[in-house]
């Protein structure tokens, strides 16, 4: 029953309709059944919802899985499409009831089967009348059951595919988060990381091992670790650590020099950790260390002599001093008292706090509190100069203790007060060309020396059918670029894009094509220009903007150019060849065919006249240069107005005019929508055959997402129909159902363009519904008339 579990659709609605009109039904419905109810997904003629599935006629057919077919109610016939039965259940005297509406006598239905052979629902249709339908009927409600039973399992299997792939694109998605936050957490702490497979090999390291080793992620991935930044003497003694690690022992953890850049060694405090996958091996290893260097020389210092601790801070050119656990200080040297303005031993004796503004207190509480569970911290504070300024001052601080004295904090820091300001100007800068690509309407990218591309702005992305991070780091000729229009491969060295990257120029196209992630080309113009770094070449930046409208509006103009002409040529020759027979005299003798020679200039007059203003009508509509004088107006009225106009015109085309509508009022200029109805009627006419009947129609119904109370004109013809990729085309400017209409039947193609303006400006709307060869219906609304309105 899942693939009836969805909300109210158009479609389905169109196909009840449909029935319905088939039949020449008073109701219709498509229902399911939910225990011992039939509930209505879609219905005609009626609003009730559900009713109990003991008062309907459907229990019967559903307890046969047979189409049923009941020919009088009150008589108590019936009939299965497949055999006849003598006996059926009474219904009430009234005959079948129907919650909101009158009872039925007669009754077709058929019940729904999935592609399992499992009743899923019904399709029936109720009249009031007796012997309304036959077995032809039941042929019919079978047809469309398929239909809607096909339609509602594309659904359900639509459903399905579009969860699973939201699924897959989540866990993408956070897979690529997951990896980006881990190199981005690895590069950004000071922490000295290195990942190593079992054999000792590294695999990967961190921004801070980097910079203190000397070694890039080139030189170093897939080289032995060890033999890298050990000393030769601690190379035996820590290979047996590694293969204690690969064996899943925790190592460490132990400090050792570290080779580094110009020679020179560092002391770093280092542990070697073993890293298991999912089947419980060991997959790497860990490496984690930190530069202790400094601080083992700063202890060295404190505990060989506080002379010389003394003279290694006071001489020191960074942010040194002590306070008490409780924030209180004790001692800074001569560098941190003046760069804060103040006089050395100023300072001692007053709360670290009193320096800071809100952010640093909190910070600095963050200090206290970690120092008082481990040794280190690290952070940035916030001091305040004497003058009010603030300088930025990135800390190292570490828990002291020395013998037979309390506990104090020393904090190493230095200035980064130009570092922090250029960091936040950096970040300012590039949210700015974020923000200014993002808000340009043409795309924008930009591709490296291979042609991937770096870097693509949403509108660019949107146009392509992608977003962006689907294309970053990808072959953008492979992407977008890789066929002409006509399907033939586009060789790479004959891109422009890619010639002017090797030539370092310039270039423009004017006409050349994309494709779209769904296949379909582009029609693009697009500029390139090398993007250069330090006098070289680094890539190119492309801007480039879809031209597919402006296309449409240049064959739009030569479509209006030619049907025009057309237009113009025709009547005038005939009206010149008219007159000048006349002019000419050769006409004098025969009265009667001069008479028709100036019926034929004055009809020729008129088609140019009617060309002349339906063009300015359609521009002084379209441009809401014309005042909508809207009244309540009884919609049968304006039918019958419509009907009455076109009535010589239907009767030389034999054609019959058959008006029905239920009493509805409609806010609306009359004149404008007899216009509406004009030219319908007119475009009905023109393409009947004779003898057809055109129906007029309209009923109240609710529309909109707050179910507007509306009034819905309905103009059915029985010609050849539409074609489906042109029911939204021929209300487009100088656009017919077929080219050759504008020659064989005349007309610019302006008239339903002018329809649609006119009722899209009473707030309403207007579509088309055709089956070729089967003749078409248009509609449109206008918002109901309220009590009271004039």
């Amino acid at each position: 029953m899942e693939i009836l579990d969805r909300i109210s659709d158009p479609a389905l609605d169109e196909l009840v309709q449909f029935a319905a009109m088939l039949g020449k039904a008073d109701y219709a419905y498509l229902g399911s059944i939910d225990g011992n109810r039939l509930c209505f997904l879609s219905q005609f003629g009626f609003k009730a919802q559900e009713q109990p599935l003991s008062a309907t006629a459907c229990q019967w057919m559903l307890e046969k899985g047979e189409p049923l077919l009941i020919e009088d109610a009150r008589q108590v016939t019936s009939q299965f499409a497949s055999q006849v039965a003598s006996q059926a259940p009474r219904f009430p005297p009234a005959g079948i009831p129907l919650i909101d509406a009158q009872p039925c006598r007669s009754y077709a239905g058929v019940p729904l089967r999935s592609n399992s052979d499992q009743i899923v629902g019904t399709l029936a249709i109720l009249a009031r009348e007796a012997a309304r339908f036959s077995l032809e009927q039941i042929t019919v409600l079978e047809i469309l059951g398929r239909q809607i039973v096909t339609r509602l399992e594309l659904y359900a299997r639509i459903r399905v595919q579009e969860q699973a792939q939201r699924s897959r694109q989540r866990i993408e998605r956070a897979l690529a988060i997951e990896r980006c936050f881990v190199a981005a957490t690895l590069d950004s702490i000071p922490a000295l990381i290195a990942v190593l497979d079992t054999a000792g090999r590294t695999v990967r390291m961190n921004q801070s091992c980097a910079q203190l080793t000397g070694l890039s992620f080139a030189d170093a991935v897939g080289r032995p670790f060890i033999d890298e930044v050990l000393q030769t003497e601690e190379q035996p003694w820590a290979h047996g650590r590694l293969r204690d690690a690969a064996a899943g022992q925790v190592s460490g953890p132990h400090e050792t020099e570290w080779r580094v850049v110009g020679g020179l060694g560092r002391r770093v405090s280092w542990t070697l950790r073993p890293l298991e996958g999912p089947d419980g091996e060991i997959q790497y290893l860990i490496v984690s260390g930190q530069d202790v260097t400094d601080q083992r020389k700063v202890e060295t210092a404190l505990h060989s002599s506080e002379a010389r601790y003394r003279e290694v801070v006071e001489n020191s050119l960074g942010f040194v001093f002590t306070c008490s656990l409780e924030g209180r200080l004790t001692s800074l040297n001569s560098f941190t008292a003046e760069t804060l303005g103040y006089r050395a031993g100023a300072l001692n004796g007053r709360f670290v706090t009193e320096l800071l503004d809100a952010a640093g207190l909190a910070a600095f509480q963050d200090c206290l509190r970690a120092l008082a569970k481990q040794e280190e911290w690290q952070g940035a504070l916030p001091l305040r100069r004497s003058d009010g300024a603030f300088r930025r001052i990135a800390c190292r601080s570490r828990r002291m203790q020395l013998p037979g004295e309390r506990p104090f904090i020393l904090i190493y820091g230095t200035d980064v007060t130009e570092q922090h300001e250029a960091e936040q100007a950096l970040r300012m800068a590039t949210r700015q060309r974020e923000l200014i690509l993002d808000s340009v309407g043409d795309g924008i990218y930009g591709i490296d020396l291979e042609g991937r591309l770096t870097f693509i702005n949403q509108a660019g992305a949107q146009s392509l059918g992608y977003t962006p991070e689907q294309l970053i780091g990808r072959d953008l000729h492979e992407v977008v670029h890789h066929s002409n229009a006509d399907g033939t491969p586009y060789s790479k060295s004959t891109n422009p894009i890619l010639q002017a990257l090797r030539s370092g120029e310039p270039i423009r196209m004017r006409d050349e094509i994309f494709w779209r992630d769904s296949g379909t080309a582009v029609p693009v113009e697009y500029s390139a220009n090398p993007l250069m770094e330090n006098g070289l070449i680094s890539g190119m930046v492309v801007a480039f903007q879809d031209i597919s409208e402006r296309r449409r509006l240049e064959n739009m103009k030569d479509e209006f150019i030619s049907t025009v002409s057309h237009e113009l040529r025709t009547p005038l020759t005939s009206l010149r060849a008219s007159l000048g027979l006349i002019s000419s005299g050769s006409l004098d003798d025969r009265p009667e065919k001069q008479g028709q020679m100036l019926t034929m200039a004055i009809a020729n007059s008129d088609r140019l006249i009617r060309l002349v203003n339906d063009i300015l009508d359609f521009e002084n509509v379209d441009k809401r240069q014309v005042f909508f004088d809207r009244r309540s107006v009884e919609a049968m009225d304006l039918l019958r107005c419509a009907a009455d106009a076109a009535q010589n015109t239907a009767a030389q085309a034999h054609i019959r005019l058959s008006v029905e509508a239920a009493p509805a009022q409609a806010m609306a200029d009359e004149e404008r929508i007899r216009q509406v109805l004009n030219e319908l009627i007119g475009n009905a006419i023109k393409f009947s055959p004779p003898e057809s009947t055109i129906r007029l129609s309209a009923q109240p119904i609710n529309e909109g997402v707050e179910d507007s109370p509306a009034v819905c004109f309905t103009v059915e013809d029985q010609g050849r129909g539409i074609a489906p990729e042109n029911l939204e085309r021929i209300f487009e400017r100088f656009q017919q159902g077929d080219a050759s209409d504008s020659r064989a039947l005349g007309g610019t193609g302006l008239g339903l363009a002018l329809c649609r303006s006119i009722v899209e400006q009473h707030g309403g709307r207007i579509w088309a519904d055709s089956t070729p060869g089967h003749g078409s219906r248009f509609h449109f609304t206008l918002p109901a008339a309220t009590q009271g309105a004039s």
